[in-house]
């Protein structure tokens, strides 16, 4: 199986390490020369990576062809490409809709849509793809695991779901942030505060079938800590904001 990239960005490179390590078959894997950085790295690391001439080359030689470009810049690259009646075409363009990928590409192709996050690299991703498309599906599988989407009101709520990293890693900064403005070293306090919430991660996981209020409350002693913690959160308008921001995602994600 000869795969390829079109954009040489992050989640390319993120992508190229899960595969190569994942023992998928993979013989070929082509890589855009645009970012000459990160594909000089994998073809130095990798003996299966090879550097395309051009953007057209990484199509022609691709079984699986992955359009891994930035949205700003979609329309153009895309728009200048050849594509193969029912080439398997997967799409990382984020917030992009998939009518407009198929408008740009101008060919009758299998077209996936996927959301890869960066823990693909180590093989511990969750991709969400629409539609759903089992060999597609078992390549992020063993990248971690697929959730493959019915519907593309499905697909879109879980893009608008994979924008919370910035807010996760956000409302970290800002609490260990606080506790060193109160003396402690940041450091010290990164060190407590990111295991429980890898922790927290991890439970929600491993109790798959329990409401996420009732393990909240479950953390939370009546009058407790917990429970005035997130009381005051809720209280102060913090719930109210999260919703808003997630309905102002959904609405950039539908166009």
């Amino acid at each position: 199986m000869r795969i390829g990239f079109v954009g040489t960005g992050a989640i390319t490179e993120a992508m190229v390490t899960g595969i190569v390590g994942a023992g998928l078959g993979v013989t070929e894997i082509h890589v855009s020369p645009r970012n000459r950085e990160i594909a000089a790295r994998l073809a130095s690391r990798f003996p299966s990576v090879r550097i395309a001439k051009d953007n057209q080359k990484v199509v022609d030689a691709a079984d699986i062809l992955f359009l891994a470009i930035r949205p700003q810049i979609a329309e153009e690259v895309i728009g200048g490409l050849t594509f193969r009646k029912d080439q398997t075409v997967v799409s990382v363009v984020a917030a992009t809709d998939r009518s407009k990928l198929l408008s740009w590409i101008k060919e009758n192709v299998n077209l996936t849509q996927a959301i890869p996050l960066p823990f693909v690299a180590e093989r511990e991703g969750v991709t969400a793809i629409y539609p759903p498309h089992a060999e597609i599906a078992a390549i992020f599988a063993a990248l971690g695991s697929a959730v493959e989407c019915e519907t593309k009101e499905e697909y879109d709520l879980l893009a608008v779901a994979s924008a919370l990293m910035g807010t996760y890693f956000g409302i970290l900064d800002r609490a260990t942030s606080w506790m060193a403005q109160k003396g402690m070293a940041s450091e010290k306090a990164r060190a407590y505060l990111a295991p429980l919430f890898a922790r927290l991660a991890q439970t929600a996981v491993r109790t798959g079938q329990t409401p996420l209020d009732i393990l909240r409350r479950e953390f939370s002693t009546p009058g407790g800590l917990n429970e005035q913690m997130f009381e005051d959160f809720h209280r102060s308008g913090g719930s109210q904001a999260l919703i808003g921001a997630l309905e102002r995602v959904l609405e950039r994600v539908r166009g």
